[in-house]
């Protein structure tokens, strides 16, 4: 499996498709998920994946640049739905795990749980079922062999029930071209939804090179459940940089956390999620150093997606280039 940071043929985004979770702020967040396609297209192919219903909607709010796929989802958290894609032997394939919902919590995800074959076949590429429940939100990769997690999310009893944390390591590795597991003991505490990813605690930018969120008010539960992951990422060998500042926002009496680490990187950029924190721009030169040669681009569009359940990283999904 490639790093994120390895050359993309493209991004796959998907559509607002479950208005209960936006309620009132719907069309906020198809503008939110537009401007994101829209910015990305600025760097490499993007295309949005939409309900039949929503195409013509999301062909006028996107750019000329992003394609618009009309197939049927249930939601468009598409890091987590669609496929995690692998290299062998130069070829792409397409690996399709089960999902199921977040551990049964939204309903229905019937669609969602073929949207990564589905969407493979439609793209032309080589698919491979895996049969072990895997979002790809709970898993980032180095590039050079190294994938880490959360043992929160991944040995959650509502993902998959009969297997041991080695056996679940096992199949990590041999699906997707793995060495080890790093196993990071938490994701954020107000992480209930996906029962703490790994995409807003840490990420990988280089070969056994991690950047880490940090929570720097000792108020916060985070403070320690950071202090802690880094901890552990250091005593696997990992070399670290740490983002020490989380923001917290709250939208219609839901409160959440903004963390800079659910950026993606794509060709050439870094988009990162942002909300307007005093922090903001400190935290994007921060990331600037850690990720040279690469634009670093924020996207105040941070709020509505948390207000959502996740962030940018969330609803991407990179193509590698072979």
């Amino acid at each position: 499996m490639p790093a994120e940071f390895s050359r993309h043929e493209r991004t796959v985004i998907c559509w607002p498709a479950r208005p209960e979770i936006y309620g009132m702020r719907l069309a906020e967040a198809q503008t939110a998920h537009a401007a994101l396609a829209n910015t990305i297209s600025g760097y490499e192919p993007v295309t949005m994946i939409a309900n039949p219903r929503d195409e013509s909607a999301a062909r006028t709010a996107c750019s000329a640049g992003v394609d618009i796929v009309a197939l049927e989802i249930d939601d468009a958290w598409f890091r987590d739905s669609g496929p995690n894609y692998v290299i062998e032997k130069q070829e792409l394939i397409a690996t399709c795990w089960i999902f199921n919902g977040w551990g049964e919590k939204f309903l229905p995800f019937d669609k969602d749980a073929t949207i990564a074959s589905r969407w493979a076949r439609h793209a032309g590429h080589k698919t491979r079922s895996v049969e072990m429940v895997l979002e790809g939100g709970s898993i980032n990769v180095d590039g050079a062999g190294t994938l880490i997690t959360t043992e929160q999310c991944l040995l959650h009893p509502n993902r998959n029930p009969s297997m041991s944390r080695e056996q679940i390591s096992e199949m990590l590795c041999r699906e997707l071209g793995q060495t080890r597991v790093v196993w990071l003991p938490h994701g954020l505490a107000l992480d209930d939804d996906t029962d703490g990813h790994v995409d807003n605690v840490a990420a990988f930018v280089g070969p056994n090179e991690v950047i880490m969120q940090g929570c720097n008010d000792t108020n916060e539960e985070d403070h320690l459940r950071c202090a802690t992951n880094i901890s552990v990422a250091k005593n696997a060998g990992l070399t670290v940089h740490e983002i020490p500042v989380l923001p917290f926002v709250e939208t219609d009496s839901i409160r959440a956390a903004v963390p800079y680490l659910n950026f993606y990187v794509c060709n050439n950029a870094v988009i990162v999620p942002v909300c307007g924190h005093e922090a903001d721009e400190e935290m994007l030169a921060l990331l600037g150093e850690f990720i040279p040669g690469r634009d670093i681009v924020g996207l105040r569009i941070g709020q509505i997606l948390a207000h959502g359940g996740g962030g940018i990283h969330c609803i991407t999904q990179q193509v590698p280039a072979v």
